[in-house]
């Protein structure tokens, strides 16, 4: 079952109306979909690829099979000829890019290209989210301003920048861990040749077909927040692969920490009182987070639940 892949260029001439239709049918459906014609030069992408693959070899790749844990924990597994998986870690390196934390500092280029090309990601994140306004009925800019927390630029826009090594014994350890993301919109630049990323679907995991430089979209539990459930966060894994590096560029546009967080109430049904048909508490998003931290690999609904507890506590000590 091949992912939805949308021509995003199609939005601003006649075929407006069905390129909406696709978004809403991705965001609906799936939770994830790839543009092509996003706007994204290639040849930005080109130097993202080569700058980041660079990275790797030269500042990050000996360190990863001489040091890191999973490098030696599989070993030892192997070792003892256990049947044991690694099911707590994931067979990734892996580093953060924002606007306030360190660079990798040695790598010709780096910082400038990646600098132009998170400039980029966040303004296609942007056009995406006043996308699913529209196509969710709310005013022009509503995502980004619940994002933001009011007006400014508050929301935290972060780049998570992964490799995924060839791996020795695939079988026994994971790439990454199914999960849902906890905040936005994600836009993700896979490698276009080494696959391993999937998506569930229907019950059943689905590849994610490698495409040379599209951009693959994915709501985040944020999304489906806001949204009152119309829009799902999907659930998605990596599976090791035993040759290829994989590389993995993923942009997240997530709510700033102490914006609030609740169902759009455009789409809260209205009958005698507000229903809130999915039960989605009212949070503040780092209030989330620290939940997150501790749940991500298990089922997202109990994280609701368990921000909705901290809440309700909160009223009870309040009434008292």
């Amino acid at each position: 079952m091949p992912i939805p892949v949308i021509d995003f260029s199609k939005l601003k001439g006649e075929q407006r109306a069905k390129t909406m239709a696709q978004i809403a049918n991705g965001c609906e459906e799936w939770g994830f979909f790839q543009l092509v014609n996003h706007g994204i030069p290639v040849e930005l992408l080109e130097r993202v690829k080569k700058v980041t693959t660079e990275c790797y070899k030269f500042e990050r790749e000996e360190k990863f099979f001489k040091d890191s844990a999973p490098v030696k924990l599989l070993k030892e597994l192997v070792d003892k000829k256990s049947d044991d998986k690694l099911d707590n870690m994931d067979w990734e390196d892996v580093f953060l890019l924002s606007d306030d934390n360190e660079w990798p500092p040695k790598t010709p280029g780096f910082k400038d290209t990646m600098t132009e090309y998170r400039a980029e990601l966040k303004k296609l994140a942007e056009e995406l989210m006043e996308v699913m306004d529209e196509n969710l009925g709310l005013p022009k800019g509503h995502i980004k301003k619940a994002f933001n927390g009011g007006e400014g630029e508050k929301a935290f826009f972060g780049t998570k920048v992964s490799h995924y090594p060839p791996c020795p014994h695939p079988e026994m350890v994971t790439g990454l861990r199914a999960h849902t993301d906890a905040g936005g919109i994600i836009l993700l630049f896979q490698d276009d040749e080494v696959g391993g990323l999937e998506i569930l679907k229907d019950g059943k995991w689905t590849d994610v077909q490698p495409l040379s430089n599209a951009i693959c979209i994915n709501t985040g539990d944020q999304i489906e927040v806001l949204s009152n459930g119309k829009y799902k966060s999907v659930w998605h894994r990596v599976q090791a692969m035993p040759n290829g590096t994989r590389r993995s560029i993923a942009s997240f546009y997530n709510p700033s920490f102490n914006a609030t967080i609740e169902p759009a109430t455009q789409l809260v049904e209205k009958e005698n009182k507000e229903v809130n048909q999915f039960g989605y508490p009212k949070f503040i998003f780092g209030d989330y987070m620290s939940v997150y931290i501790e749940q991500k690999f298990l089922p997202k609904e109990p994280r609701f639940q368990a921000v909705k507890a901290v809440y309700d506590q909160k009223d009870v000590i309040v009434s008292v």
